[in-house]
């Protein structure tokens, strides 16, 4: 049994479970975000604003995690990062005021950067690199379990209980859960020797509760600087690959409310090209890990890029509502096949002396790729139509691919570590 074998066997609890709870709990109270801001007197675009704010909390939580997580190692950051989680959950519950859920969901938002990110940071220094993609993509696909099954764990408290609330104690349960888990149980860092050894750290006779190797720790904004250049070539490459998943996830409903469709018709085709997705994420890694990481990451840019371009040429056609249902799940099998290619793409192009805090900023870039897709979106739409923001996604979409065609191999040479 491979060395590989082995730590998933003994450790995969450990790793993937206080994922999977965590992504259990987010996504069975993030659907009901605006509901609950809309009971609070919220109008359509206050709801969406507080929606928002995960989102933003997470921007802005992806650099501050990655200084924690360099200096407080990845468990600790974990288990802040959920006990505030929980100090958010329970805001929620009782707030009272749209500013006040606002507040508490981007509190939420900040907590799951620190927390995705030092389970990121952990994986980075603790796989090896011939499984490492295969076991990132197991990763994202706990946060996609999370996402996916979430919202019906909501919809049957819903109907068991009648109130939103009883999501959000779920939430807090699961979150209840994964801190003691974290905190009580065997603990990977100490277990689970680095992956690669990296060059003796410097002792500078200070206490250094973390895992992480470091030589001298460069900061969060001197790395950003340092590594300037791979974030600004192939990071942007990821964070189009990012924008062109958001997009898929806002242009699918309008597509289906433009063409007249009903609601249950509509989720039933988005749910569909999530399932497809989830079914899909393991089949990138083992593709990234056996044949290299352009290979994953070319077919998924490719599949959505020109999905979402020939999507928009049928919105007018007399079969535009089967045309909309194939391309949805074109589109999820594009995104299933992407899945753990950011995680990986990052964790490759990592420092071996600080990764977190470089990691810190990749997510962030990222993040900010999906964020930015929505607001795009509404502004394209605004000003001209539908299929011509469907058109730019997939242009985008194959400007992305280019990149990685092109940084890929640069930054990511093939069966051999990446040293920066």
């Amino acid at each position: 049994m491979s060395s590989a074998s082995v730590v998933l066997k003994k450790f995969g609890p450990m790793v993937y479970l206080p994922t999977i709870l965590f992504s259990l709990g987010e996504g069975a109270v993030i659907p009901l975000i605006p509901v609950v801001a809309s009971r609070m007197g919220a109008d359509i675009a206050l709801a969406a604003l507080i929606s928002a704010a995960l989102v933003v909390g997470q921007l802005c939580g992806n650099l501050p995690a990655g200084w924690a997580v360099s200096r407080l190692g990845e468990r600790f950051t974990m288990v802040i990062a959920g006990v505030v989680a929980i100090v958010a959950g329970v805001a929620m519950v009782f707030a009272a005021s749209p500013g006040v859920l606002a507040a508490s969901v981007f509190l939420l938002g900040f907590c799951a950067a620190a927390f995705g990110l030092a389970r990121h940071a952990f994986m980075t220094t603790r796989v090896p690199l011939d499984f490492r993609a295969r076991a990132l993509s197991l990763l994202g696909g706990s946060f996609r379990l999370g996402v996916f099954v979430g919202p019906f764990i909501a919809a049957g408290l819903l109907h068991l209980f009648g109130s939103e609330a009883a999501a959000f104690w779920f939430f807090l349960g699961c979150l209840v859960v994964m801190v003691a888990l974290v905190l009580f149980g065997p603990d990977p860092e100490k277990t689970i020797p680095v992956a690669a050894p990296a060059l003796q750290a410097e002792d500078s006779g200070e206490a250094v509760s973390g895992s992480i190797p470091t030589i001298e720790r460069a900061g969060v904004l001197r790395t950003m600087w340092l590594q300037r250049s791979v974030l600004g070539r192939l990071g942007l490459a990821a964070a189009s690959l990012s924008a062109v998943r958001s997009a898929r996830q806002v242009l699918l409903p309008l597509w289906g409310i433009s063409l007249g469709l009903d609601a249950s018709t509509i989720a039933l085709v988005v749910g569909v090209s999530g399932a497809i997705d989830f079914a899909l994420f393991y089949a990138s890694g083992q593709v990234m890990d056996r044949f290299g990481r352009l290979w994953a990451a070319m077919p998924a840019m490719v599949l959505m890029g020109a999905g979402f371009l020939a999507l928009s040429f049928t919105h007018d056609l007399d079969d535009s509502v089967l045309w909309f249902g194939m391309f949805a799940a074109v589109l999820g099998v594009g995104n299933g096949l992407s899945s753990g290619i950011l995680l990986t793409l990052g964790a490759d192009v990592a420092p071996k002396s600080e990764p977190a805090a470089f990691l810190g900023s990749w997510r962030t870039l990222t993040d900010a790729g999906g964020a930015i897709a929505p607001l795009l979106i509404s502004a394209i739409v605004a000003v001209a139509s539908l299929p011509v923001a469907a058109a730019t996604m997939g242009v985008l979409g194959v400007a992305g691919a280019a990149g990685f065609l092109r940084w890929i191999p640069m930054f990511v040479p093939r069966n051999k570590g990446t040293e920066t």
